[in-house]
């Protein structure tokens, strides 16, 4: 049956299925033609929605505009989010993930408020070294950072000294390029060897091998005997730009009585919290109080992951707002669209349409619009993003399905929610009232 209306052809078959696929099924017994009655029932709903959204494109589209900019925005923002937490996590986890550090110092109150005393107290070599007899621990580095001027003849370069001992390659995940990594000396027998990163060798020695040549770190002269592969920065620390000397030699060119960190790398698969309490235990037994503070790197990454979780979902809620703006047009569209098509609803309900046909008919209609701007935003904020990341390679971007699906959506929520007071105005419509207004 052809209808005219709004200014539109349409074809509506529905409304004679409507009334008669509620006994189709018991008079005639066949399941095919209740599914397909149904079928046709659907296809005629979209057909009069998609049909009223084409006759006004230039209406359509500003009504989906909203939608599109919100969808846009929380792609794309969740987008960036998601590519600064993998990035950070993937930062983090350059040193691997079975790492416990142990620093010098621990606060603690007394129940009264503003009495808290820090106690400081020098972590040692021998602590870094009693922590081995640990089951479950593999390496101990014992670790001091300072800057000194590094000179070799006429060049001079400020850099990071890191003092550590044989065993932080297999902690920290390095590799040489060339060389040897420091000798497994003692303490007090301690060489003034050093090995220096993949800067210092282009920086001060560019023209020849670096291995063998001596250079001056402070007031104290070392030989190289290692050159670091590349390694870049990780959280901002450059790690080419930076020599290797003994743990012993650097507290004596730093003038240090204690060591600043003990990083501790314990077999995959052990029990970290067991082993956390053996090395409390150790070390309290040899400094008589627990003056020290115990950081396993799984519990940092718990804690930064929720943090930039919770970040991301922040920034998904800001580009939300985009969503209820999208909302409210939709709401003024589909108002004006009532009034607008009177007549229409008029006719259809004439010809038998039910109230309950006309609410689905302007719903469909709000719901298709919002999903079509959702899936216009969802290509945008996704385009965006990667050419963000094309132009500025350094930028990392990390697509989200999950907040892309759930904006897709929200966003026919939206419209659902949005096109809902119309549809029942619409449906409220007197049938004889309504052909009158045409």
């Amino acid at each position: 049956m052809g209808i005219v209306g709004g200014g539109a052809d349409y074809v509506f078959h529905g409304l004679a299925v409507w009334q008669y696929s509620g006994t189709a099924g018991g008079a005639a017994g066949s399941g095919r033609r209740l599914v397909g009655e149904v079928a046709m029932l659907l296809a005629d709903y979209l057909h009069l929605a998609t049909s009223s959204i084409r006759f006004s494109p230039m209406r359509s589209f500003l009504t989906a505009l909203g939608i599109a900019v919100g969808i846009a925005a929380v792609v794309l923002l969740t987008a960036l989010g998601g590519g600064v937490q993998h990035y950070v996590l993937q930062q983090f986890t350059q040193f691997g993930a079975h790492i416990i550090a142990i620093n010098p110092g621990k606060s603690s109150t007394f129940g009264v408020s503003g009495a808290m005393v820090s106690n400081v107290r020098p972590l040692s070599i021998e602590d870094a070294e009693s922590l081995r007899r640990i089951q479950g621990v593999e390496t101990s580095v014992p670790m001091v950072q300072g800057n000194s001027p590094v000179e070799v003849g006429q060049l001079t370069r400020w850099t990071t000294v890191l003092g550590v001992n044989h065993e932080t390659l297999q902690t920290w995940q390095l590799h040489l390029a060339s060389g040897q990594f420091l000798p497994d000396d003692s303490a007090n027998q301690a060489r003034n060897m050093v090995v220096i990163g993949a800067k210092i060798r282009a920086e001060l020695f560019p023209d020849r091998s670096p291995l063998g040549q001596h250079l001056r770190i402070g007031q104290e002269r070392f030989r190289v005997i290692g050159v670091m592969e590349s390694k870049g920065q990780i959280l901002g620390f450059d790690m080419d730009d930076a020599v290797y000397i003994p743990v012993a030699r650097a507290l004596a060119l730093f003038n240090r009585e204690g060591l600043m960190e003990i990083d501790v790398l314990y077999q995959a698969g052990a029990n970290e919290a067991a082993i956390i309490e053996q090395i409390k235990a150790l070390l309290i037994q040899r400094h008589g109080t627990e003056d020290f503070t115990i950081t396993s790197q799984s519990d940092m990454l718990k804690t930064l992951g929720s943090i930039l979780d919770l970040l991301k979902a922040v920034v998904a809620g800001i580009g939300s707002i985009s969503l209820l703006v999208g909302g409210v047009g939709i709401l003024t569209i589909m108002s004006i669209a009532v009034n607008e098509r009177t007549g229409e609803i008029g006719l259809l309900r004439a010809l038998g349409a039910s109230r309950q046909q006309v609410t689905y008919l302007f719903l469909l209609e709000a719901a298709a619009l919002a999903g079509l701007g959702g899936v216009a935003g969802m290509l945008v904020g996704i385009g965006i993003a990667w050419l963000l990341h094309a132009v500025i390679p350094a930028m990392p971007v990390q697509i989200d399905w999950l907040y892309v699906l759930l904006a897709e959506a929200v966003a026919i929520v939206t419209g659902l929610l949005a096109g809902f007071a119309p549809a029942q105005r619409a449906s409220a419509l007197p049938p004889v009232e309504a052909l009158r207004s045409e």
